[in-house]
């Protein structure tokens, strides 16, 4: 029996039991777990987050987002449903408070077996060495571009590609190894800027990946004529290094895995527009308030955090209710019926 009493209302005891087996309507299981610790961010990426559409104080105030009571109830509820993965995400995670005290605190949760943050890196120098202390075991980071004035561009005025690139080195000397850099890849933005960022990263030990521009939202006008194709991403880059394919690393794994044959690492190209993998997703994302979107197009959230305080069984029982009538399919179905709303990409973190 496990007591969750760091706050009154969770002094509750629940059964530590083998995890549920819950799967969807298509017999998906659940597996990973995307937590969005804040809806804020520091930057204003026109695919994301645009400044003329998303004010600076937009959101949600302090006491409208999950705590980290709620946080760990919510975390403690879904691995029992079977999830493995945990992903703290944004907005920008790094923005949100005492961080490293919540990722202390899910790392005591067992059976969850990797925990992993995403971040766009620009306050990632002066808080990498307490996030390992803490215990967190991946970083991806959010690098568009190499060029200070296409970044600049692609994160609203506002980023500055050498603090980022410093975030790294400070991730790398705090001990995290093989961290993840996402590209996304826009047609006549960044897409020059490819070659430079697989030449950069060779030979790092980090995994360069490559994300097809999605049409995630409904606020970042995207356009079919900006999507560059992976097939075309991994010729340009096999015809100057040349790449053979690698296995997945589990099944679900949403990169396609590519290694140079100089032995210089591997890259990743994630193809949701031009080979959706809806039929091996097994995700799940949690907005900072507290809403459960069972797909990254999805139009609406369930609410999840009117149960918390009930303890983590009736978390466990609402949500195997809810992913258990999962039928969502977004990327297979593209075209073939109106999009209609879509949550934004900065509310569950991508």
């Amino acid at each position: 029996m496990t007591v969750l009493a760091s706050h009154p209302v969770f002094a509750t005891q629940v059964s530590d039991e083998i995890p549920a087996s819950v799967a969807d309507r298509l017999g998906r299981p659940l597996r990973d777990l995307r937590l969005s610790v804040i809806d804020a961010c520091n930057f204003r990426c026109p695919y994301c987050m645009p400044a003329d559409r998303i004010a600076d104080d937009h959101g949600l105030d302090a006491a409208s987002r999950l705590d980290f009571d709620e946080m760990e109830t919510l975390v403690r509820a879904f691995v029992r449903l079977g999830v493995q993965k945990l992903r703290l995400t944004g907005g920008e995670p790094l923005l949100r408070k005492r961080l490293p005290d919540l990722v202390a605190r899910l790392m005591t949760i067992p059976g969850l077996d990797d925990v992993a943050l995403t971040t766009n890196g620009s306050l990632l120098a002066g808080q990498a060495l307490a996030l390992r202390r803490a215990g967190l075991q991946r970083l991806t980071v959010s690098l568009d571009a190499l060029d200070q004035r296409i970044y600049q561009q692609l994160s609203g005025g506002r980023g500055n590609v050498g603090q980022v690139l410093a975030g790294i080195a400070a991730a790398e000397a705090a001990g995290f190894v093989s961290i993840k850099l996402n590209c996304v890849v826009q047609r006549g933005i960044n897409d020059d800027q490819v070659l430079p960022l697989v030449k950069h990263f060779r030979n790092s030990g980090h995994v360069l990946r490559f994300i097809e521009y999605m049409d995630v939202g409904t606020c970042n006008d995207w356009s079919a004529a900006r999507v560059v194709p992976s097939v075309e991403l991994r010729d340009r880059i096999h015809a100057r290094w040349p790449l053979r394919a690698l296995a997945p690393n589990y099944r679900g794994e949403v990169a396609t895995r590519y290694g140079f044959d100089d032995g210089a690492g591997e890259i990743g190209f994630v193809s949701s527009m031009s080979e959706p993998f809806c039929g091996d997703c097994h995700r799940a994302r949690v907005s900072a308030d507290g809403k459960l979107y069972t797909c990254l197009f999805a139009g609406e959230g369930a609410d999840v955090r009117a149960v918390l305080a009930d303890g983590v069984d009736a978390v466990v029982e609402h949500v195997g209710r809810l992913w258990s009538n999962r039928g969502d399919r977004y990327s297979e179905l593209r075209g073939r019926r109106p999009a209609g709303k879509r949550v934004e990409m900065f509310l569950v973190g991508g």
